[in-house]
């Protein structure tokens, strides 16, 4: 049942919504969480049919919020509120309504939107394309238990996911760590059945994928080994490789939907890994409603790491130093991560369980890709001018854009395949 209202109130939507329970013969209301979507008319289809699938596991009152300011000076000062109610049919067992914003009330959403709330329930607020650069003190996200970015959907996802780390608070999370659920999940299997001491880590994926560098930042963090990120023709994420003592493990997914798990001393077998669609996503985050303790984890690690990088270029990761000195062994043992838990209504798959930093092992130093021999003695020159702006040595005289690098010369690895130019983050 479809009713369209036009220049209307939040209290009429409300008589709509109840006048509509009971004409479908569904007077009590059985809805566990009120979702509320913040789009533009362009999205807000495909995020409502996520919405609406999502509900079929968790029914919900779904607000779709859409701003629609104007562009003329008499537009812009109008303030008009449409609604279209939807009860029954597509949306199942819960309630969906579309509000469309005009002209200064596209700035007062939350006004709007509160008295629409399910009361005594929970309230989730999605971005799916554009999100506030603090989510926590946006007036919407304000309202939400669980704020839902999506860092994928934006220009630069790598600085997406800085803002992100900078500005998270307890309830955030993002659609590029949901992704990453299974990969975690198999890789936290696979090290349970292989007990020898990890000593690097390389994660294969296309460029510009935060999925890819959050999954870098997560093996990073737990294992507290260097962590490789390369960067491949896709799609999404394709290979994560863990070097052990007894050999390599490989978790291969070159097609986006069929992996393959190869661990030292067992065959080969094949894990169903394939890319998940946004519906399988929202239901996955509506299923816990508490702070992700993991995904804050992983993000936070890697504030100072992360860097906008060329596509053709790939960065290392270096392991993080534990809060308490450790013993002197190097790595980390595959014991010290733990199993996730099974996902099922009202809890979400968990991660492993974050290292004890009193037991971490000391890491290694940050293993470069590349090393560098000196040159030649460079020829006596003319004394050193002043120092530089930052004062150090080699930039004391030297005239702007002159080679400062003392004739070194890049060498690769013994024993590492040529590769395409990369660097090191620290």
């Amino acid at each position: 049942m479809n009713t369209d209202l036009t220049n209307t109130t939040s209290s009429q939507i409300n008589a709509t919504l109840v006048e509509a329970r009971r004409a479908v013969g569904s007077p009590a209301v059985g809805m566990v969480l009120t979702l509320v979507i913040v789009t533009d008319e362009g999205n807000h289809y495909d995020a409502l049919k996520a919405a609406s699938q999502a509900s079929k596991e968790h029914p919900s009152r779904i607000l779709v919020v859409i701003r629609r300011p104007g562009r003329s000076p008499r537009a812009r000062a109008e303030a008009r509120l449409d609604a279209e109610v939807r009860v029954g049919g597509e949306t199942g067992t819960g309630e969906t309504v579309l509000l469309r914003l005009h002209g200064e009330l596209a700035h007062h959403a939350q006004s709007v939107v509160v008295p629409l709330l399910l009361p005594d329930a929970p309230v989730v607020v999605w971005w799916p394309e554009e999100s506030p650069q603090v989510p926590a003190e946006d007036p919407l996200g304000a309202l939400a238990q669980r704020r839902v970015t999506d860092a994928a959907s934006c220009e630069d996802p790598v600085q997406a996911l800085t803002q992100r780390a900078e500005t998270y608070s307890p309830g955030d999370t993002d659609l590029a760590w949901t992704r990453i659920t299974a990969w975690r999940s198999v890789l936290a299997a696979a090290l349970d059945q292989q007990h020898s001491t990890i000593t690097g880590a390389l994660v294969e994926g296309e460029a510009y994928n935060p999925s890819s560098e959050l999954l870098a930042l997560w093996l990073a963090e737990r294992l507290r080994v260097p962590v490789e990120r390369t960067v491949t023709e896709g799609p999404g994420l394709t290979a994560v490789r863990l070097h052990t003592e007894n050999g390599l493990i490989c978790l291969d997914r070159a097609d986006g939907s069929l992996a393959k798990l190869a661990m030292p001393g067992q065959p080969d077998r094949n894990v169903a890994l394939k890319r998940r669609e946004t519906s399988e996503l929202i239901a996955e985050e509506l299923r816990r409603l508490d702070p992700d303790e993991s995904y804050a984890a992983a993000i936070r690690f890697g504030v100072g790491q992360l860097r906008i990088h060329n596509p053709t270029e790939d960065h290392v990761v270096p392991p993080k130093p534990p809060a308490a000195p450790g013993g002197p062994t190097r790595g980390a043992r595959p014991e010290d991560v733990g199993r996730p838990g099974q996902g099922s209504v009202g809890t979400q798959s968990q991660a492993p369980a974050d290292l004890d930093p009193g037991s971490a092992a000391e890491p290694p130093p940050a293993a470069s890709v590349t090393e560098s021999e000196p040159g030649p003695e460079p020829e006596p020159g003319p004394e050193p001018g002043p120092k530089g702006p930052t004062g150090s040595k080699g930039s004391q005289g030297a005239e702007p854009g002159a080679d400062t690098t003392g004739g070194t010369k890049p060498r690769t690895r013994p024993g590492k395949r040529a590769a395409s130019p990369r660097r090191t983050t620290r």
